[in-house]
């Protein structure tokens, strides 16, 4: 298996490997676009290169970042306000009509707990997958593994440490349940 493969699949990788620096700069360089004065068609355009899948309606503002872009698959109507971090060394899949506040952080890459297999340089991490109609409240934080359902309402300063189940609003570190939403999203 190649290093990327590794990671993809959630073993542990070498991220020094050449391939994998070069999908990180290119998504730097990608990230550092976004930052420059584009119009709306512009901005799309550049999401829609950054990123692995996405719908037609992309809106990435300013501060975006990301490990590699190619491994984020966003729905239609995605918004991600500024500042978003999104570590995607493993695949994060974002469903239909989700709305991302400032300053929040999705991370699928981790370290080993193992102090002698951390200190060899190996990384690794988990897929994290959020289902239609989500709202992820600012600061918050999605921890490597976590799954949310469809209409999950994320807290904001939360720590999301496993996964959730739809129609729910969760607050907190760690995060939890602190309402239930009917099907149509209401109380």
């Amino acid at each position: 298996m190649t290093e990327r493969q590794k990671m993809l699949a959630g073993e542990l990788y070498n991220a020094s490997d050449a391939e994998l620096k070069a999908l990180r700069e290119r998504a730097a360089v990608l990230c550092d676009k976004l930052d420059g004065p584009l119009n709306e068609e512009e901005r799309i355009a550049a999401g829609r290169q950054l990123l692995g899948k996405c719908g037609e309606q992309v809106c990435l503002l300013k501060g975006f970042r990301c490990d590699y872009g190619c491994n984020i698959r966003v729905g239609e109507n995605f918004f991600a306000n500024y500042n978003v971090v999104i570590l995607d060394v493993c695949e994060v899949s974002i469903g239909d009509n989700c709305l991302i506040a400032p300053c929040v952080g999705i991370y699928t890459a981790y370290h080993p707990l193992d102090r002698a297999v951390r200190k060899s340089g190996l990384e690794c991490g988990k897929p994290v997958k959020i289902g239609n109609d989500c709202w992820i409240g600012g600061h918050a934080v999605i921890n490597p593994g976590v799954t949310l359902g469809d209409n999950v309402i994320v807290g904001s300063g939360s720590v999301v440490t496993k996964s959730f189940p739809s129609d729910v609003v969760i607050a907190g570190n760690p995060a939890r349940i602190i309402r239930r939403l009917n099907k149509e999203g209401k109380d």
